[in-house]
């Protein structure tokens, strides 16, 4: 068993089925619309969904289970020109570990210029053998029928 266990860890491998739910929001709006997309993944049968607010979570917790899973769904608000803080450092914590041999999907939360999306995408864009599932999804402050439609097919996306 020791060595099962090592053989996936050294390799990057991970370890069972599921999908990561990663979020940084600022006024609750990006947390709403993670919740949407967490019940839409489960209504369309994924096995394990395991959903982290970086701003509020022990953030040991969320690196640990986005090893574990083989998918992993980042979503953040635009702030300063970038992207909101716990995501930034969730981010460079991952690469700092090497992190790899995933599936990532990309929400970004911003009204009038959203940069969130660009932002995550250069950090993960230096890790090795990471698929960007599409689509990146926008949310223009509140979730809306068109961006409940993309949600539903990142899920889709995501889940095949």
């Amino acid at each position: 068993m020791y060595i099962e266990k090592y053989n996936i860890w050294s390799s990057y491998e991970a370890e069972d089925d599921g999908i990561v739910i990663a979020y940084a929001s600022i006024h609750g709006n990006t947390k709403a619309a993670v919740q949407e997309l967490e019940k839409i993944l489960l209504e369309k049968g994924a096995k394990k969904v395991s959903v982290f607010d970086l701003s509020r979570c022990d953030m040991a917790e969320a690196v640990e289970d986005a090893f574990r899973y083989n998918k992993l769904i980042l979503a953040a608000s635009s702030y300063d020109g970038g992207v909101f803080s716990p995501m930034e450092n969730f981010l460079r914590t991952l690469k700092s570990k090497n992190y790899q041999k995933r599936k990532i999907g990309i929400i970004e939360n911003g009204t009038w210029a959203p940069t969130a999306a660009k932002c995550m995408k250069e950090i993960i864009e230096q890790m090795k053998n990471i698929e960007i599932i599409e689509p990146i999804v926008t949310i223009k402050s509140t979730l809306k029928e068109d961006t409940r439609e993309s949600l539903t097919k990142l899920a889709q996306n995501i889940l095949n």
